[in-house]
């Protein structure tokens, strides 16, 4: 939907300063989420959960660290383009 013109919701994809600052705060998001990572992971080891959990925390891991990784990646192409 066109309301109020075609750029209303580009201005996070663009490599402008709120694209830049939107970049910024979602590799933050992605970093607190690998801590929140961690963390769940030494509370698993701490309380011996099943095995079972062993790889619902390293797939949690790698998707976290792939859109860190990618998040990253997003940032630097909007710096390299300004």
């Amino acid at each position: 939907i066109h309301l109020f013109g075609p750029d209303i919701g580009a201005w996070h994809r663009g490599s402008n300063g709120m694209g830049i600052l939107f970049s910024v705060f979602a590799a933050g998001l992605a970093a607190f989420n690998l801590l929140l990572d961690f963390d769940f992971i030494e509370r698993g080891a701490k309380r011996q959960l099943p095995k079972g959990m062993e790889w619902v925390a390293a797939v949690g891991l790698l998707v976290t660290l792939v859109w860190l990784y990618l998040e990253l990646l997003r940032l630097l192409a909007k710096l390299q383009d300004r």
